[in-house]
């Protein structure tokens, strides 16, 4: 990686990358304090820190117009990562650009591109209407008043939002609040969006209509897009490619089909009998998941799966069965339970005396 450069030149160039992170790290030194008055002396005369690695050694790359769904449980330092792209905070190693720019220099070219939206926090101003508020962001941004105006009508239009624009904030529900907020973080048409759970509480319609948003502001303005969610049905709505980090560290960068063929190395078989299943018969052929009187579910090795469906087949009374991928919900969360072999530990941290490091 090179010197910064124009964020404008980004879009004369389209072999070039929206997001490169190569080996991004991130420390954070955290007081150490044994409980008690005896520990707060003790903490006041000399302090202990304790070093928590958040993020560790990560490098993927965001191509123009690409949307990455960001997959972790809490505490694998998706947030850290966001805050390190969009320059909230320093790296303690490795390097990250934007558009081309160093993201913790806060050059105003680099920041008229991008935005982050985070589901659990909120720029709208809560006694005022949405409509003041959209007017601040405009201003901020230098977009004059009839395109600011053009704008609000568009992203309302593809928002489903009219009257509530001229209601006090606190008077909406959440799913308009949150709309509104997307409508603050895109009215100056960023190129980047950051989003950590965008949809966060929101009810079903209410993702839909976020889901649906996205995609098209995607399609309409070639924007690049990284996603953190829980909700798995944000990320397979919008999602074609994850890139997935647990304790810090990346484990994962691909297609979101993929994810069952690198984590689930077997297939789920479900079979009904003409008689109730049996937990210790069905274990002699495949690892069981549940029984629910004639219908089993195993869990088959893929390179025993041929094999064990003969066998299914030819020793029980089989009425039917059929054979599919795990449900990747149930793949991630078992990745994120137990870990993963190809991810190396990651050290929780060791006690050091000394002051926390700006960085």
């Amino acid at each position: 990686m090179t010197g910064d450069i124009p964020a404008a030149a980004l879009l004369e160039s389209p072999t070039m990358k929206t997001v490169e992170v190569d080996s991004l790290s991130k420390t954070f030194a955290v007081a150490d304090k044994q409980p008690g008055l005896a520990g707060t002396l003790s903490h006041f005369v000399k302090r202990k820190y304790r070093m928590i690695q958040a993020v560790k050694d990560v490098s993927f790359s965001i191509e123009p117009g690409e949307i990455v769904g960001f997959l972790g449980p809490n505490g694998a330092g998706k947030t850290t990562t966001l805050k390190m792209l969009t320059g909230l905070i320093h790296p303690t190693a490795g390097q990250v650009r934007v558009l081309g720019q160093t993201p913790f220099k806060r050059k105003p070219d680099l920041l008229r591109q991008i935005t982050l939206v985070m589901g659990q926090k909120q720029q709208m101003i809560w006694d005022l209407p949405p409509s003041e508020s959209l007017r601040v962001n405009a201003a901020v941004y230098g977009v004059p008043d009839n395109e600011a105006k053009r704008r609000i009508d568009e992203l309302a239009e593809m928002l489903s939002i009219g009257d509530e624009l001229t209601r006090p904030v606190r008077k909406l529900s959440l799913g308009e609040r949150m709309k509104c907020e997307l409508m603050a973080a895109l009215l100056h048409h960023p190129r980047v969006l950051f989003l950590d759970e965008p949809t966060l509480g929101l009810d079903v319609n209410a993702q839909t209509a976020v889901r649906n948003f996205l995609r098209e502001y995607n399609r309409q303005h070639g924007a690049s897009i990284l996603l953190t969610s829980h909700y798995m049905a944000d990320i397979t709505a919008l999602c074609d490619r994850v890139v997935m980090i647990h304790k810090g560290g990346l484990i994962y960068d691909g297609s979101l089909a993929g994810i069952v063929d690198r984590f689930a190395p077997f297939r789920e078989v479900k079979v009904e009998l003409a008689n109730d299943a049996d937990h210790d018969t069905m274990k002699r052929y495949a690892e069981v998941e549940s029984i629910d009187g004639r219908a089993a579910r195993l869990l088959v090795k893929r390179d025993a799966l041929t094999k064990t469906v003969d066998r299914l087949l030819a020793e029980q009374d089989v009425t039917d069965l059929t054979v599919t991928d795990p449900p990747i919900e149930e793949v991630i969360g078992r990745v994120f339970d137990g870990g993963s072999p190809d991810n190396p530990s990651v050290d929780s941290g060791s006690d050091i005396d000394a002051e926390p490091s700006a960085g």
